[in-house]
């Protein structure tokens, strides 16, 4: 009896296997660091800071806490990209250097966008309820408005 060919299917398959592991010879996504923690806002309050630790630091800050699936390609590319994104936007961790987008934190977590939904199924303590969004947001407008001398104040 002559051996059977593969099915289509099963080729596709192969492929689609040999292809994610090829891919994870590709560096970029998988060395994860987190920078010097340098200096953070004057937090209005520690339920402001306690808030946006939960729902914003993993992107926003120094502080990113690297979730397993982080170091495997392709996911390991968004969420590099990501938190670079992020922490190029508003950090957290590094109030010394100027903070352009600072001001728009409030309407972002007050309008739901941030943090992103995308996000939240695999970090469901970040899924904040109304109320503490509301919270958050005031808090964020309190802790992040730029000081009288035209810079954002630093602690």
């Amino acid at each position: 009896m002559a051996a059977m060919a593969p099915s289509r299917g099963r080729r596709w398959l192969f492929g689609c296997a040999a292809s994610l592991l090829a891919i994870q010879l590709l560096p970029f996504g998988r060395e994860h660091h987190n920078p010097a923690h340098r200096v953070e806002p004057p937090w209005d309050s520690d339920e402001t800071r306690a808030l946006a630790k939960r729902a914003c630091f993993d992107c926003h800050s120094n502080e990113t806490v690297w979730p397993w699936y982080a170091s495997i390609a392709p996911i390991s590319w968004v969420v590099t990209n990501d938190v670079m994104g992020g922490r190029h936007q508003l950090n957290f961790s590094e109030w010394d250097r100027p903070q352009e987008d600072a001001d728009q934190a409030a309407k972002a977590v007050r309008e739901g966008w941030m943090p992103p939904g995308i996000y939240l199924p695999a970090h469901p303590e970040a899924d904040l309820s109304a109320q503490q969004r509301e919270r958050l947001a005031r808090g964020l407008e309190r802790s992040l408005a730029p000081s009288d001398a035209g810079g954002r104040s630093a602690r």
